[in-house]
């Protein structure tokens, strides 16, 4: 049997952001989806829904905006560490519907444009968008 090769990749360079120019904060937006809700949703409209994020993702890109923006498998997909340790979560715990879905991570002048362009989210119709700026770790010598 023949070793199998790595698939080629190429490298794209990004081009300056927002961010790195001072102009700008990234801000980490959290889509909460109730995931039953989301599984019973008929496939036409789960169509809809994806493809008003693709063309929300181009859009974004474009304006210089996204810098990443990913769907979520459901949480029975998860792995949970605690302390550092692999962790089975049997309860008891409340109960929550809405769980993350997705998450955009976005460059914005401020609060303002960032809520701005995460009010664009169509998943956000269906659940809720929690929008939180970054901040760099900053450790004296570092």
């Amino acid at each position: 049997m023949t070793p199998r090769r790595a698939a080629p990749y190429i490298v794209v360079p990004r081009p300056i952001t927002l961010f790195q120019t001072g102009e700008a904060m990234r801000y980490l937006c959290l889509i909460h989806l109730d995931e039953a809700e989301m599984a019973a949703m008929p496939a036409r409209e789960m169509d809809a829904l994806n493809a008003g994020h693709l063309d929300l993702n181009d859009e974004l890109r474009a304006s210089g905006h996204l810098i990443e923006a990913e769907a979520l498998q459901p949480s029975r997909e998860a792995a949970h560490l605690r302390r550092g340790k692999r962790a089975v979560l049997d309860g008891p715990f409340t109960e929550t519907k809405e769980l993350v879905a997705g998450f955009y991570l976005i460059e914005a002048r401020d609060m303002d444009e960032a809520v701005e362009i995460a009010s664009r989210f169509p998943g956000g119709r269906h659940g809720s968008v929690e929008v939180r700026p970054c901040r760099e770790l900053i450790v004296p010598g570092r």
